[in-house]
């Protein structure tokens, strides 16, 4: 069987695993439920044409020094607001600083029901949501960072 990055981005083009889609999904069932909870963001990335690499920096795209400015300005913002940061936050204190309207409520309830989540696969999103309103200097957390949060669950959406 190949090694686990092969196995999380098996859709790729480039990618050297040899297994059936059948194949790959069946070894991905064995990833147990409890180590994917503690993975906050489950993402396939495609691989980057060479092209993409040697070129130059697209226009408008943020430098490393832009996007780490915004993420110490977000953790700032956490460390103000709560004494900590997000992933910190025990579950009783993300019922204090994430409040969702009903809408959202209700995207998270089915998204939970849907996937079969965990407690601990709820408060992820919750805590992935928070995070997303404050890199967007935004108080509330919106329907917006539940859906974008849920997207990136994408294993739990496999098994």
């Amino acid at each position: 069987m190949t090694h686990l990055p092969s196995i999380l981005s098996f859709n790729s083009v480039v990618d050297s695993c040899q297994d059936t889609p059948e194949q790959v999904l069946r070894y991905r069932r064995k990833i147990s439920g409890p180590l994917l909870d503690r993975i906050d963001c489950h993402l396939e990335v495609p691989p980057v044409d060479f092209d993409a690499l040697s070129g130059e920096r697209e226009k408008g795209a943020e430098t490393s020094a832009e996007v780490r400015e915004r993420v110490m300005t977000c953790q700032t913002l956490q460390k103000t607001r709560q004494g900590c940061l997000n992933t910190e936050l025990t579950p009783k204190q993300l019922e204090q600083y994430v409040t969702l309207q009903s809408d959202s409520k209700k995207l998270l309830e089915q998204a939970v029901n849907r996937m079969g989540m965990s407690a601990r696969g709820y408060h992820r999103i919750l805590r992935v949501a928070r995070t997303l309103a404050d890199m967007q200097q935004q108080e509330a957390v919106q329907m917006a960072h539940i859906a974008e949060s849920i997207s990136y669950r994408s294993l739990d959406k496999s098994l």
